[in-house]
This record gives structure tokens, C-alpha cells and sequence, in this order.
């Protein structure tokens, strides 16, 4: 009867054990990832505002290892896989201003939209898929969590040029 008990008490804890889920920030790393520094506005306005329950992040740039603008056109300049990475690079970027905001990415408790822009040719088409670099990544942080609304838009040209600008609404605890 011991024997049972001791079994059952490691297979519970075992289950527990496996049903916690991993930090925001443990599953970044788990993806080699890591949050880049927060860079200050270039005009007048904040990186985020915080409304209630509500995160409103400001459209933010994708960022070279460098700190330079991840510049071009898709469909001339950059090519749709580039363009993605550059919409992922920018979702770590949305990331850290969310969590410089509220302290720790464990508070959210969904990613509402996200609203991304592609500079591309007039003929350049798959704005979703240069997004999904951003939403891709959100839900391997985030799991269901986050799962969000979104809008993918194609423009003739974005601030510095830049190949994508994102914004994006968090819930937050």
C-alpha cells in the first residue's frame, strides 16, 4: 500500500510538474530569443499607454543587431522571408516595451490585435504572411494566450523607411 501511495504521490507531482507553464520570458529563451533594450520614441509620443486593464503599444520598428532600421521595399528590396524575421524581430521589440510597462510578461493575459504594416511594391500581396513573423512568434510565448485579432496592411512607404511598423493591444492582470 506504501508502494501505491508513494507511486501515486510522484505521478501527481510529476503531472503538476508538467502542467506548469514556463514563463514568457523562459520560453523566449527556450527559442534562443531574448528581448532586446527599449529604444526611445523618435517623435511625441509614448512607447505605450496603459488604460485600465488595456495596453495600447505604439507602432514600433524592427532593429538590426546594430540598432539600425531594418529598411527596404517588399518585392524590390527585401524578399517575403526576410521581411517576416524583420516583423519578428519587431514583435520582441513590441515585447520588451510591454514588459518595461508592466514589469513582467507573466501579466498578460491575452494579446488582443496586432496591427501590422508591410512596405511593399504595389504588386507585393502576402502582407499576412510577412506578419505571421510577429503572430508566430506571440503564440509560441504565449500559447492560446496568444491567439489575438489582427489586421495585415500593405503601405507605400513606413517611417525610415522601415520594411514593417507593428502596434499592438495587450490584456494585461
Amino acid at each position: 500500500m506504501r508502494r501505491f501511495l508513494f507511486l501515486a504521490l510522484v505521478s501527481f507531482a510529476s503531472l503538476g510538474a508538467a502542467e506548469t507553464p514556463a514563463s514568457p520570458e523562459a520560453k523566449l529563451a527556450a527559442l534562443g530569443l531574448a528581448l532586446p533594450v527599449t529604444n526611445p520614441p523618435i517623435a511625441n509620443y509614448v512607447p505605450a499607454v496603459r488604460t485600465g486593464n488595456l495596453v495600447f503599444l505604439s507602432g514600433h520598428l524592427p532593429y538590426d543587431a546594430e540598432g539600425k532600421v531594418i529598411a527596404g521595399k517588399v518585392g524590390k528590396d527585401i524578399d517575403e522571408k526576410t521581411a517576416n524575421a524583420a516583423a519578428r524581430t519587431t514583435a520582441l521589440a513590441l515585447l520588451a516595451s510591454l514588459k518595461k510597462e508592466i514589469g513582467d510578461l507573466s501579466k498578460v493575459k491575452r494579446i488582443v490585435k496586432v496591427s501590422g504594416f508591410v512596405n511593399g511594391t504595389d504588386a507585393f500581396t502576402a502582407q499576412p504572411a510577412v506578419i505571421n513573423g510577429c503572430s508566430d512568434l506571440l503564440v509560441a510565448v504565449f500559447g492560446d494566450r496568444g491567439k489575438h485579432a489582427r489586421a495585415a496592411l500593405g503601405l507605400a512607404s513606413l517611417p525610415r523607411g522601415a520594411v514593417v511598423e507593428i502596434e499592438m493591444i495587450v490584456e494585461v492582470q
